[in-house]
């Protein structure tokens, strides 16, 4: 089975990327899917004794949590011990069991690939992109986004440019929806002759 490791910064299109190849067949594992997952159950303990006041009614408060990080940034690196082992442990799961169902591709939604050195469990690393313009426009789009909040997350993000040199594949996001579709199944046709 191929393993694909799909990444992209903020506001690249990553998350409808991710629906592209699920609406192909792939089974994807979402990492943010899995950390909210994570922060009403196994997380919620060790959080709550490294972050006491973002643990409320027995989860943790995403925007208590955030606001944390936001005011000490060094805090990061506390949350994140905590947490990639718990998200690294569900993906292990994910492809173990993909593996066994006897699927040719299945794919890793991994926001902090490179960051946190995921590449290596990785076959493939499809990285999904979009030009500068269009990116900031959609982040600053989101409900709450700031121009600050926005620099502190791209800060913690490497650049665009270094992860584009670091891909196999990239889907070029800004052109549309179906010309997105048309470059993962472009990929997906690739993948399929190493099978």
């Amino acid at each position: 089975m191929i393993v694909i490791g799909l990444t992209g910064s903020i506001g690249m299109g990553k998350t409808t990327t991710a629906k592209l190849f699920a609406d192909e067949g792939v089974p994807v594992c979402d990492s943010d899917a899995v950390v909210h997952d994570l922060y009403r159950s196994e997380a919620v303990s060790p959080i709550a004794v490294a972050f006491p006041q973002a643990v409320q009614e027995g989860r943790v408060n995403r925007d208590v949590l955030s606001h944390i990080l936001r005011e000490n940034p060094a805090q990061f690196s506390v949350l994140e011990s905590i947490v990639h082992p718990l998200v690294r442990s569900k993906q292990d799961a994910f492809v173990a069991q993909h593996k066994q169902n006897g699927e040719a591709v299945a794919l890793l939604d991994i926001p902090l690939l490179f960051e946190t050195k995921a590449e290596s469990r990785v076959d493939v690393v499809v990285v999904a992109s979009c030009s500068p313009e269009i990116q900031r426009e959609r982040v600053l789009s989101r409900p709450g986004m700031t121009e600050g909040k926005f620099a502190m997350i791209l800060s913690r993000q490497m650049p665009d440019v270094d992860k584009r040199r670091k891909a196999d594949f990239i889907i070029d996001t800004g052109h549309g929806i179906e010309d997105a579709r048309m470059q993962v199944r472009s990929v997906l046709q690739v993948l399929s002759q190493r099978t």
